[in-house]
């Protein structure tokens, strides 16, 4: 990388931790050039405006997301397994972030009701994200992994509503075994759409042993 490549690249691994801590719109390139030890200008350089520098941050995220969750569980096999591997995952890079903040879960407080280019980069995302989901569980039930009625969706948003209370409960209210707490919720979760497995059938000898009693009878 060029020097300018690789300036720009520190900047925004120092913005990624700014933006996880305070959120993306406490992120300005004042407080940027601070941390950085440069002027203003010289921070602006690389980046058109603050919007464009939130914009980099989030897709930085999202590809730091991807590294750690999302390719590395593509190498499970399809279905089930490729499911339970993103959740542990996931489960996993939030219990990390119960630290330092996870830019879409706070992205979403802060940019709810903010319409902008900054939300559509966000929501992008976070739909990219729970389309790879949704793939995965509709690949689970074509597998019968998990039931075919099993509504797709329905799962994805139960899914994702047990990482938002671990988020939660474990940042907000610092409430220990809040990761066994999600962990315990998504096996049930997998348990009410996984497939019946069947009741044994009687035994044969049993049948024989009611028909030798008949002939005693008799």
């Amino acid at each position: 990388m060029r020097k300018g490549e690789l300036t720009r690249a520190a900047i925004l691994d120092v913005a990624l931790d700014l933006a996880s801590r305070d959120g993306l719109e406490g992120l300005t390139i004042g407080l940027l050039a601070d941390k950085m030890n440069m002027s203003k200008s010289g921070v602006f350089a690389h980046f058109g405006s603050r919007e464009d520098l939130q914009i980099e941050v989030v897709k930085l995220y999202h590809h730091h997301f991807e590294q750690e969750v999302f390719y590395p569980s593509m190498k499970e096999p399809r279905g089930l397994p490729r499911l339970q591997a993103m959740f542990a995952r996931w489960i996993k890079r939030v219990s990390v972030e119960i630290a330092s903040g996870c830019i879409y879960i706070s992205g979403a407080v802060e940019y709810d009701d903010r319409p902008g280019a900054v939300r559509e980069e966000l929501a992008t995302m976070v739909r990219a994200w729970k389309s790879a989901l949704l793939r995965c569980v509709k690949q689970a039930i074509e597998m019968e992994h998990l039931r075919a009625d099993a509504d797709p969706d329905q799962v994805v948003f139960e899914m994702y509503g047990l990482i938002l209370a671990l988020h939660h409960d474990a940042r907000f209210l610092k409430m220990p075994g809040s990761v066994s707490r999600a962990e315990v919720g998504f096996e049930r979760l997998l348990a009410a759409y996984q497939i019946a497995q069947q009741e044994p059938q009687p035994k044969q000898a049993a049948k024989q042993g009611g028909k030798s009693a008949a002939r005693k009878t008799a």
